[in-house]
Parts: C-alpha cells; structure tokens; sequence
C-alpha cells in the first residue's frame, strides 16, 4: 500500500512539473489543470506517506525509525503555497507567467529538498 501512494506522488510531481515544462515556449504561460491537479495529489499523497508511518499503520522501508520533522514541514510549507498558487492561477486570465513561474521554481526546490536534505 505504502508503494502504491509513492507512486501517485511521484506521479502529481511529473503532473506539476510537466504541466511546467510544457509550457516553457508558449507566450501565454499559465497554470493548467495538470499543474493543479498534481499539487492536490501531491498534498493528500504527501500527508499520507508521513501520517500513515507515524501512526504505525505502516513501515515505509526496513530500519526507518522516524522523519525528518523538520524537512517535512518544509516540504508541507511549499507544497502549500504551491497548492494555493495554482487554485488562484486556475481563476485568472492568461497570461500567468508569475503564477506559472513561482509554481514551476517551488515545485523544483521541493524536489531538490527532498533528495539532498
């Protein structure tokens, strides 16, 4: 079960990310419903692979004993704004590029945080 929610959040991240990317030569550039349906997802999937650990339901590999509760909520943070950016950016004319932009660059220092913190 474990693997199968790091699966769908590593798919919210190629949703966000992608949805950037793929926008990187258009001159309207915006928030698309990729990008907010992969910060949703990456939010509820997020909560879940620290929640169900810490209230034991779950051993996400052998020898894990706690988080980093201090990256977390790092992580949490962004994954938030970014959320909220691109709930605001659905609801705005094109173009977005501020919205696309801070969206795109949280998205990359989230994984960036994740990977060598």
């Amino acid at each position: 079960m474990y693997n199968a929610i790091l699966v769908l959040h590593f798919i919210g991240l190629a949703s966000v990310v992608g949805g950037f990317l793929v926008q990187m030569r258009s001159a309207d550039k915006g928030v698309n419903p990729a990008m907010l349906h992969g910060a949703l997802t990456q939010l509820v999937t997020g909560l879940l692979l620290v929640g169900l650990p810490e209230m034991g339901a779950v051993v996400p590999y052998e020898g894990w004993e706690s988080w980093d509760h201090g990256k977390i909520a790092v992580k949490l943070v962004l994954t938030l704004v970014i959320t909220v950016l691109a709930f605001v950016g659905r609801k705005k004319p094109l173009p977005q590029k501020g919205f696309w932009a801070a969206i795109g660059a949280l998205s990359i220092i989230n994984v960036i945080i994740a990977v060598f913190w």
